[in-house]
């Protein structure tokens, strides 16, 4: 009975995988034209630009029409792509976490989300994942980031016979379009789609680590060839529904079922279970999941480019080295063809037929200079990268400084809709980042915010997960336009009382414009991180109060720690009574200085 048991689930599992891998090999005939594209954008942004996709879908190399024409390669594509990702780059506002509340405990659960996200930022990979998404999306129109929880991430807690145990934590990378194989290409949300496959070749040692199973590697697996020693993984994901209240994950590789479950991730709102991955495009399109390039567009005013200058040279080459007219049979052909007419050649030629001549070609058409100053012209305006520092003509009339930076406004203006997706994915993914945090820190952890306060918190304290982009308004801006509203935000007195900064707020202004080695230490900030340590300490027990403590910053975070509902109803006589000692130190200190 037990063997039956087992080879009804064998053949079960032999079916299932059999489902995925035909699953994935129509998606990927489905999807291939578009594959084929991104192709094209890789091969002309390389410099590779005598190709095209024939009748049978393929990319390959265009014949000379004449074998001694010349084919170079003059590539305007890659600087303008190269200077949209720098433009890009110029974006990285931090995220932080909107206050489900006024009060102070959902400000302090918003510090809290915030101080998470930050460290995330820095340790979780987030900032090599926004460079290669973007370098991704901008040559093939979309990328991915996918958001998991990785378990040997973090700090060691502890080691068993295994080896060392992590406390884990998120790790954020960037897909590329290839992997990604939706439903529907017709779908333009991520989570809209009834599943999603992920495919890639990973090495067979990885693939062992992660699911203990030892696969040869090497062949042919779902028409995709391999590279010895790795193995295809099929990854589908399928969204929850009345079949699949959970949703349903599915591994595959190299024949085998690795694994099949529910979808291992609550990173949805609501609290319910979705999909790892956040799409950003680079132009998005109505109706399609994929969205498309700048380069597609650019690609027929390159070949034409090309087309141009290389009869240009073609020209110039026979203005400098000449076109001969020569009477048949007047002199030896072939050795004239081999060397020209070379200065100081004798050229013989029979008697009574006319000498070899140069024909005369005239100058270089003008034609030739206005086409290419109009192809120039299209690559600017395709790309919107029609940078004042690429074309002095277009500001040479210009002599204010608000007109310059009128036009340097409607320069940036143009890149706004990559601006906005790649805004959004950020959102994104720092939600998903919290709601991993929450779904998955069952320990109590450390961590510092940027107060500089040492927070210890668990997955359930993580509450609040609206994520906004801090300096939202100021994306566009270079670090010297930011530098200098800092500067006058100071100069009007609007970061301080009377027109005098805090410490705190003139050591946030020196981090801001990069000077924070710069800054003094914040007694007031310190005090106020003391205070909060005593808050904690009084849950459980009593806090002494110092001669040095300054009272009214004491005062001001207890009474806070009081009125905000963090305080246990067992604690509040203790705060209470603290609170009345730093009073009545206070009063004596004001007595001795009157």
């Amino acid at each position: 009975m037990k063997r039956e048991a087992t080879d009804e689930k064998i053949k079960a599992e032999q079916m299932l995988v059999q489902q995925v891998e035909a699953d994935f090999t129509a998606r990927r005939a489905a999807r291939k034209k578009l594959e084929r594209a991104w192709q094209l954008n890789a091969e002309f942004i390389a410099g590779r630009q005598y190709c095209g996709i024939n009748a049978a879908g393929e990319i390959e190399e265009e014949e000379k029409s004449y074998g001694w024409q010349p084919r170079r390669v003059f590539n305007r594509i890659a600087p303008m792509v190269e200077l949209r990702c720098a433009k890009l780059a110029r974006m990285r506002p931090a995220l932080a976490v909107r206050s489900p509340s006024d009060d102070e405990c959902g400000r302090e659960a918003a510090a809290l989300s915030s101080a998470i996200l930050s460290a995330a930022s820095q340790t979780g990979g987030l900032e090599e994942a926004l460079f290669r998404a973007t370098n991704w999306s901008e040559t093939c129109g979309t990328a991915f980031y996918k958001v998991v929880w990785d378990n040997e991430a973090g700090s060691v807690v502890g080691e068993t016979d295994a080896g060392k145990v992590f406390e884990g934590g998120v790790r954020v990378t960037a897909v590329p379009p290839y992997e990604i194989y939706p439903y529907s290409l017709e779908e333009e949300s991520v989570q809209a789609q009834p599943s999603i496959i992920q495919a890639r070749a990973l090495p067979v040692q990885d693939l062992y680590s992660a699911y203990g199973v030892k696969l040869a590697g090497g062949g042919e697996r779902a028409g995709v060839r391999l590279a010895e020693g790795y193995e295809l993984l099929v990854e589908r994901y399928k969204r929850p529904d009345d079949a699949d209240p959970l949703g349903r994950y599915t591994a595959v590789a190299g024949g085998r079922l690795l694994y099949d479950g529910p979808l291992p991730y609550v990173n949805v709102a609501g609290g319910r279970r979705g999909y790892p991955f956040i799409k950003q495009t680079c132009m998005p399109l109505a109706g399609s999941f994929f969205g498309a390039s700048v380069v597609e567009r650019m690609i027929p005013v390159q070949r034409a480019y090309n087309a141009v200058r290389n009869r240009k040279h073609e020209f110039l080459n026979r203005i400098s080295m000449g076109t001969i007219a020569v009477e048949e049979g007047s002199v030896d052909a072939d050795d004239l063809a081999e060397d020209g007419l070379r200065p100081g050649k004798v050229i013989i030629y029979r008697q009574g037929t006319r000498p070899p001549e140069m024909l005369t070609l005239g100058s270089l058409p003008e034609a030739f200079e206005r086409e290419e100053d109009t192809l120039r012209d299209e690559f600017a305006a395709i790309s919107g990268t029609g940078d004042i520092t690429q074309n002095g003509d277009a500001f040479s009339s210009v002599t204010s400084a608000t007109g310059l930076q009128l036009l340097v406004e409607q320069d940036d203006a143009r890149l706004n809709v990559c601006y906005e997706s790649i805004k959004q994915a950020l959102t994104e993914t720092g939600r998903q980042i919290l709601r991993l945090y929450r779904q998955f820190a069952a320990q109590e952890r450390i961590i510092a915010g940027s107060d500089g306060r040492m927070r210890c918190f668990k997955g359930c304290d993580v509450t609040a997960d609206e994520v906004i982009l801090e300096s939202d308004g100021d994306v566009n801006l270079t670090p010297a336009e930011r530098r200098n509203v800092i500067y006058e935000l100071l100069e009007r007195g609007l970061l301080g009382e009377n027109g005098r900064p805090s410490a705190a707020v003139r050591n946030r202004a020196l981090e801001y414009i990069g000077y924070g080695s710069f800054a003094e230490e914040d007694l007031s900030q310190l005090h106020a991180r003391r205070a909060e340590e005593e808050n904690a300490a009084l849950e459980h027990g009593d806090a002494d109060v110092h001669d040095y403590d300054d009272h009214a910053v004491h005062m001001a975070r207890h009474t806070a720690f009081l009125l905000s509902g963090r305080c246990k109803k067992e604690a509040e006589e203790r705060v209470a009574a603290h609170v009345a000692r730093h009073k009545n130190k206070y009063e004596e200190e004001k007595r001795w200085t009157t």
